[in-house]
């Protein structure tokens, strides 16, 4: 039985029941869900989505599961495009935090499952795996939660040409280091720099002596010291911990996933290295792996992508920053996550791509639509064409410190926005202990 023939209260109903979930209650879907039943049938539409839901990298995948309920329940009564209704599956796939179980998680969504559109998000060890598959097998692709550098020029993009497939959003290096140095210019110490950069996609990036942080510090007078790559998961910092005692290093800096950066401060305190600053990225993002840390973690200072207090809104619910973080907390129990707003904006991309294509039986009118993109989005104004180069499109970035919780153990504050003053702070960046 159709909706229209179920009586005249119920439509209503099994609509608020739906809006109210999302929180979308008195908003129009915009998708044409209340005609579904006076269209015709269309073609599934398969969207695959890969991220780390298990492994070291699991903190970036937190709130994937909330995005991703919310997600089937905006389906379920269908999207109409071009007069037909299409059923949308959601296909699910975790990485592992294996760039190797990425590219095969790719390669099945892709040959297996035959989906239409690829979503991915959460470092280059997941972006750039299946990337790489979407872009072999051409089936368009949107990832993030990956600098643009490690994503586009790891994976041999060329600025003058891109990539056919594959489109990011996300910032870039430059945003990082610009945020980390003006956090760092107010600050009463001797500019002495440790580095942590791992052997990976991101700690190669962020050591590079083109790309990363090398020549931007030097250019400011800031001193690095930088005891050259190490493994992800090792068991021992020493020789890190110790050529920065030699070098009276006081502020440390990096990119590290969370289990390292807990062994890290555990035998730093255990060596008596007492540094003034410590801002290092990917694993001080996420409260759960702070509070892993412990106390000592109130002081530490990181990247910051995306929070409450931004002052951008869902173009698919209405909700601000401020109310979706809410959301998520009044429904899984848990603090917000920086990840939460990058999950959802990759659905309001790939919704806003869907209701632009022409034809969604054609992966070459879905990848024209994705590459038109100009939409503003729970992160921020995402326009491919605008950005560095042409499969880029960047988000804004700033500075943030951990500092002891009311609600929760810890809270992150913006204390920099020199790289994007429309997003307010709320304190400034104080010395460690």
């Amino acid at each position: 039985m159709s909706q229209t023939e179920q009586g005249p209260k119920r439509p209503q109903v099994g609509r608020r029941t739906v809006l109210k979930t999302l929180g979308m209650a008195g908003l129009s879907l915009g998708v044409g869900v209340t005609s579904r039943s006076f269209a015709q049938a269309g073609p599934k539409i398969r969207i695959g989505y890969v991220s780390p839901q298990t492994g070291p990298l699991a903190a970036f995948g937190e709130a994937d599961k909330f995005v991703i309920a919310q997600m089937q329940q905006f389906f379920a009564p269908g999207l109409v495009l071009a007069g037909k209704s299409h059923s949308v599956e959601i296909i699910v796939k975790d990485s592992q935090s294996n760039p190797n179980k990425a590219g095969e998680a790719a390669a099945d969504l892709i040959l297996k499952d035959h989906i239409d559109l690829m979503l991915v998000a959460s470092t280059p060890e997941t972006t750039n795996p299946v990337s790489d598959q979407c872009e072999l097998n051409e089936v368009p692709c949107i990832s993030t939660v990956a600098p643009w550098q490690p994503w586009f020029f790891t994976r041999g993009g060329k600025p003058e040409t891109g990539f056919n497939w594959t489109y990011h959003f996300f910032w870039g290096l430059e945003d990082v280091i610009a945020v980390f140095t003006n956090m760092w210019k107010g600050l009463a110490t001797d500019k002495s720099v440790g580095g942590l950069f791992p052997n990976d996609g991101d700690g190669n990036a962020w050591g590079d002596p083109k790309l990363g942080f090398p020549g931007p510090l030097a250019k400011d007078g800031f001193k690095l010291t930088d005891p050259g790559r190490y493994q992800n998961l090792t068991n021992d910092f020493s020789a890190q911990i110790a050529a920065f005692k030699k070098d009276h290093v006081e502020i440390i800096t990096g990119v590290m996933i969370p289990p390292d950066f807990k062994t890290f401060w555990t035998q730093v305190q255990q060596q008596g290295l007492k540094p003034k600053v410590v801002s290092v990225g990917k694993a001080l993002l996420f409260p759960s792996a702070v509070e892993a840390v412990g106390d000592p973690a109130a002081g530490f200072s990181t990247e910051v992508w995306w929070t409450p207090s931004h002052p951008f809104k869902s173009s698919l619910t209405g909700a601000s920053s401020a109310a979706y973080a809410d959301q998520f907390e009044k429904s899984t129990g848990k603090q917000w996550t920086q990840p939460l707003g990058f999950a959802h904006a990759l659905f309001e991309i790939a919704v806003d791509t869907l209701k632009r294509t022409k034809d969604v039986s054609k992966k070459t009118e879905i990848r024209d639509a994705l590459a038109a993109t100009n939409l503003n989005t729970i992160v921020g104004p995402v326009a491919w064409g605008q950005g560095p180069v042409k499969n880029v499109a960047k988000t804004p970035l700033v500075g943030g410190q951990w500092v002891k919780g009311q609600k929760y153990k810890f809270d992150l504050v913006v204390v920099n926005n020199q790289t994007a003053p429309s997003i307010p702070t709320g304190g400034a960046l104080k010395l460690m202990g």
